[in-house]
């Protein structure tokens, strides 16, 4: 079986997996499946396939399917799914625990938890006998860990002896549930899957990083047969409550996997230091005989991640066919990109040496929900995946045209990443050390409040950019514009400029226009001209508040005044040259610019002065955190219309009194004000806060004012604030 499946895969198949997790927090299961909506979408069944994919590690989880002892599994939640597949070409590892203990009827420490795990297994097999590849238990060293070591999951002990006998459990019950299997499905294929990182220390607790290492190791070793009386566990396992009989019934009925596959995260690499208090409190911990803290390696100077060792360790221990069990990364796009092209890099140089690679496994097609707290709690964190479902359907991400590009042509690529890489630090890279050959994103009107925004998020993220103030690109004269980009040959052009004074533009339309409209235009010919994709800027002022709810992407626009209408004209002359153009509409935009509601407002406050403020109802956006979202969706090659802004709906009066809250100071010397009393010319709609159709993609509104208040507050109070001019 081993022979064939290596002389089938010479080079490594892309594939893919949705994170499943069905976790017990004491009585309460936590279920990935059900939050991500995948069961009532046969659909993304077909979004996996256009990847091009070729096997789909798919959930059919026993606490799902099966909660009650003696009554038939409910197969229609998989069955849709599992004859689209057939369909669509793609093949399935079925998954029947993914971190679960199984249904409440049993759990990770039951002695009966094995053969009631083999008894479920044996009707799936008998439900789709075509099925070939299996991972009955996901992960069970870290299962384990969680459960038993931890405290994380149920049964939530922290006791080497409850850990063992978890691992035991689990171990017996994928050997018997490969046995049931293979009863029905003779040439039934067994892949396990594990977190595969590697423990390091200090010099004085090598010999507990040896430990760890070994026991990251040892459910493939005792599903192998490969624990006996020299292994480095045997004495671990003894000294907390297992018997030889039990060890040796591992090797009687040996079960190795045909593939093993390493699961590898930003976290798998994990640095033991006995210098407890140099690491944060949570990460203490000891042995009996060291204290030390346990931190991810990736915290510490120089780590690079190693899909490459996690490749070659598993074939140099096991020699079967190696995989890379789940690529995810919680982060930017450019960073998730990065990422995984990493690990293909890495596979493809392993498969190079004779080692047979069978797979590279993205994991998180729709995401992951709140594994920032390992599942623990459920807070609605969401970590964006291949498909983004914040939307009303699942949207590509950068992640999925480039997965599609990989598997038709064997390279994963994308604009932002340098033209080649081999390992991603996962420090910020330094944007001078990139290849000059990689194409730059060009920010236009860099000088300005949300260029400025643009280019310090690009630095933080390691985006290579030109940056283009007023001086170096003049948006109004169109051969200038045409020359400049033809010299800069950007992947990808935002446009920040803008005449932005809206009371301005009332007594000085020509000037308006020329910036907004024509500037904007000149600068879609160009984008036409060299292919680069464009974004562009406009506003919530483009509605007339007459809806008085948040207005949406597909609602018709209605200016009131000048500004509003050149925005408006401007969107419809950028589509019409360049369709493809990502138009952003956005409200009140705060940060810590000397022109700034938020900063005005707290230099007011400061000085015990009353602040008037308008009463129309906005959606005020924190311009940093609009920065990364426009950059994320520039990165994702998103068009259309978009609106980006907080969720809040307030006015502007209550916008100061939130400020002065978070700076705890006087909120009575906010008062509203009337137009006339505000000494404003162009007409303001009285609501023009802006909702979305496209999926809320911007942070917490009150979350992002405290922060941006406490970091004026710092500077303020150093004497460091400084100053941006507006475009």
């Amino acid at each position: 079986m081993i022979t064939l499946l290596c002389r089938a895969l010479t080079v490594p198949e892309v594939w893919g997996g949705i994170e499943c997790t069905v976790n017990r927090v004491h009585d309460r299961y936590h279920d990935q499946i059900q939050r991500a909506g995948h069961e009532a979408r046969v659909g993304d069944i077909d979004r996996f396939a256009a990847l091009g994919i070729t096997r789909l590690r798919y959930p059919v989880l026993w606490e799902r399917l099966a909660p009650e002892p003696d009554v038939a599994p409910r197969w229609a939640q998989v069955d849709s799914h599992m004859i689209r597949m057939q369909e669509r070409g793609i093949t399935p590892i079925a998954g029947l625990v993914h971190h679960g203990s199984g249904p409440a009827y049993t759990n990770l420490t039951d002695p009966h938890f094995a053969d009631h795990l083999a008894g479920y297994a044996r009707l799936v097999a008998e439900r789709y006998p075509w099925l070939r590849w299996w991972t009955p238990v996901n992960e069970p060293v870290s299962t384990a860990r969680f459960s038993g070591l931890y405290g994380h999951w149920y049964p939530h002990a922290r006791r080497d002896d409850i850990f063992v006998q978890i691992l035991l459990n689990e171990c017996r019950g994928i050997v018997q549930a490969m046995r049931a299997i293979r009863e029905v499905i003779p040439d039934a294929m067994y892949m396990h899957t594990d977190d595969a990182g590697v423990i390091t220390s200090s010099c004085a607790l090598s010999y507990q990083a040896e430990f760890e290492n070994e026991r990251q190791m040892v459910a493939m070793d005792l599903v192998s047969g490969r624990v006996d009386r020299h292994h480095l566990l045997w004495s671990y396992f003894r000294r907390h409550g297992v018997t030889e009989a039990e060890l040796e019934w591992f090797q009687e009925f040996r079960s190795p996997p045909d593939i093993t596959a390493g699961d590898y995260y930003v976290s798998s690499d994990r640095f033991l230091d006995q210098h407890v208090e140099c690491h944060h409190p949570a990460a203490a911990g000891g042995n009996g005989v060291h204290q030390y803290a346990d931190v991810a390696t990736a915290e510490c100077e120089g780590w690079t991640a190693n899909f490459e060792g996690v490749l070659r360790r598993l074939w140099d221990r096991y020699r079967c066919p190696v995989a890379i069990g789940e690529v995810h990364l919680n982060g930017t796009r450019e960073a998730q990109l990065q990422w995984a092209r990493a690990c293909w890099d890495a596979a493809l140089r392993v498969e190079a040496d004779g080692i047979p690679v069978a797979g590279v496994t993205f994991w998180a097609l729709l995401g992951t929900f709140d594994w920032n707290e390992l599942v623990r709690h459920e807070r609605g964190f969401y970590e964006v995946g291949v498909f983004d479902l914040r939307g009303p359907a699942p949207r590509e991400t950068a992640l999925a045209k480039s997965i599609r590009g990989l598997a038709e042509h064997g390279t994963l690529m994308h604009p932002v990443l340098p033209v080649r890489i081999s390992a991603v630090p996962i420090q910020t890279p330094d944007v001078t050390k990139q290849s000059p050959r990689q194409a730059p994103l060009a920010i236009v009107g860099a000088g300005g409040t949300l260029g400025q925004a643009l280019v310090d998020c690009c630095n933080a993220r390691g985006i290579k950019y030109v940056a283009l103030t007023r001086d170096a690109l003049d948006v109004t004269r169109e051969q200038f514009v045409q020359d400049v980009i033809g010299q800069v040959k950007p992947w990808a052009v935002i446009n920040a400029s803008g005449y932005v004074n809206v009371d301005g533009a009332e007594l000085d339309p020509e000037r308006c226009h020329a910036i907004n409209v024509a500037g904007a235009v000149h600068l879609a010919r160009a984008c036409e001209r060299t292919g680069a994709r464009l974004a562009n800027f406009s506003s919530d002022l483009v509605f007339d508040g007459e809806k008085a709810s948040p207005y949406m992407e597909s609602d018709a626009p209605a200016p009131l005044n000048v500004y509003g209408r050149s925005k408006h004209e401007a969107e419809g002359r950028v589509r019409e040259v360049l369709p493809e153009a990502l138009i952003v509409r956005t409200s009140a935009f705060f940060g810590l610019d000397n022109h700034n509601f938020v900063v005005q407002t707290l230099r007011r406050l400061h000085a015990g002065q009353r602040v008037p403020a308008s009463t129309a109802i906005v959606s005020p956006t924190h311009v940093r955190a609009l920065a990364n979202a426009v950059l994320d969706l520039m990165v994702d090659s998103a068009e259309g219309v978009w609106h980006l802004s907080s969720a809040a709906r307030l006015s502007w009066a209550d916008f100061a009194r939130d400020v002065a809250l978070h700076a705890q100071l006087d909120q009575s010397l906010v008062y509203a004000a009337e137009p006339l009393a505000l000494s404003w010319r162009g007409i303001r709609p009285d609501y023009s806060a802006l909702g979305t159709e496209r999926g809320q993609t911007m942070p917490d509104f009150s979350e992002s004012l405290a922060a941006c208040v406490a970091e004026w507050q710092s500077r303020f109070r150093h004497g460091s604030h400084h100053s941006a001019s507006s475009t």
